[in-house]
């Protein structure tokens, strides 16, 4: 008979390197069922199985910031080939058609790459995870359904060649949400006329978590081995997630009140959104100023004992 999972309050954030070959998904019910055995859990942004580095993954209270991460700005390095273009856009598809690359310096290959930075318009991949009439369009573009996919405007801060080796590019690529790197493969192979597909792709961070460290499914499943201390100490709080965003610090009684959902004053201006604080250190919300009031944009239940709560 197949044991039952106990599953156990659990609250914070894995930077987990996730491998070639695994859907987000897949890593994602890897790491929250069999490893930490957590009650809830999401992540914060697809990668293709045949991408590979940063996917945070938020336990328990953290998913209510997974969004926030979703629409973070993003680093890849990404590996394209010249002269190959496929069904996908990537190795997973079927080659469609096959060019002679010209002779490229690296100036005209900078002009094309300029072409493609900042405020541009992109058309997504038919096999992407984009939702139409309630369906994934890879679902529909798998089935050979014709699939006319609108144009739309992504934000590329920053492409820059980082080699060259025969046909093959590795690039380096930072960008806002919703921006494909496959498309951008793409459409530099065109504008160099010889057409090209994306044959490898690294994510390097997310912001806030512009330095990471890392864990891979290996080093989960042994540290788990180990016991709970060592497997927690990879789980960052859910702060850690609202780490680029100002602080608000409360003193007891001010904490008292919005932990019971009364209203507050603030004692001076704050713009934008900011993490709300306890006497005690806990993260008690996000929160906006409002004329002068604190007003919570999202509430967090984190135990008092810390950021995270394990129950046996």
């Amino acid at each position: 008979m197949k044991r039952q999972i106990r599953f156990r309050d659990l609250h914070g954030i894995v930077l987990l390197d996730k491998p070639l070959g695994l859907s987000s998904n897949q890593a994602l019910q890897v790491v929250r069922k069999s490893i930490f055995r957590a009650e809830k859990g999401g992540h914060t942004g697809a990668l293709d199985p045949l991408a590979t580095g940063l996917l945070p993954l938020c336990l328990g209270e953290a998913t209510k910031i997974a969004g926030m991460l979703l629409g973070s700005r993003k680093a890849y390095l990404a590996e394209c080939r010249l002269g190959v273009t496929t069904s996908t856009a990537d190795l997973e598809g079927e080659i469609v058609q096959e060019r002679p690359v010209p002779a490229l310096t690296d100036e005209a290959i900078e002009q094309a790459l300029a072409k493609l930075r900042g405020r541009i318009t992109q058309v997504p991949p038919a096999y992407s995870a984009i939702k139409r009439d309630g369906e994934r369009l890879y679902l529909k573009a798998r089935r050979g359904e014709a699939i006319d996919v609108p144009a739309r405007e992504v934000e590329v801060n920053r492409l820059d060649l980082v080699s060259r080796s025969g046909d093959t590019l590795t690039l380096h690529v930072e960008c806002g949400s919703g921006t494909y790197v496959r498309s951008l493969a793409v459409d530099l192979g065109e504008d160099l006329g010889c057409g090209a597909h994306l044959t490898g792709l690294r994510r390097l961070w997310v912001e806030p978590f512009r330095e990471p460290a890392m864990v891979t499914l290996e080093q989960l499943r042994e540290l788990a081995g180990q016991g709970d201390e060592a497997l927690l100490a990879t789980l960052l709080p859910v702060s850690a997630g609202l780490s680029d965003l100002p602080a608000l610090h409360l003193d007891v009684a001010r904490s008292l009140a919005v932990s019971q959902g009364q209203q507050i004053a603030l004692e001076a201006p704050m713009a934008g959104q900011f993490a709300v604080f306890a006497d005690d250190g806990r993260l008690l919300a996000l929160g906006e100023d409002a004329g002068g009031k604190l007003r919570i944009v999202r509430g967090f239940n984190l135990p008092s004992t810390g950021q995270y709560a394990v129950s046996p």
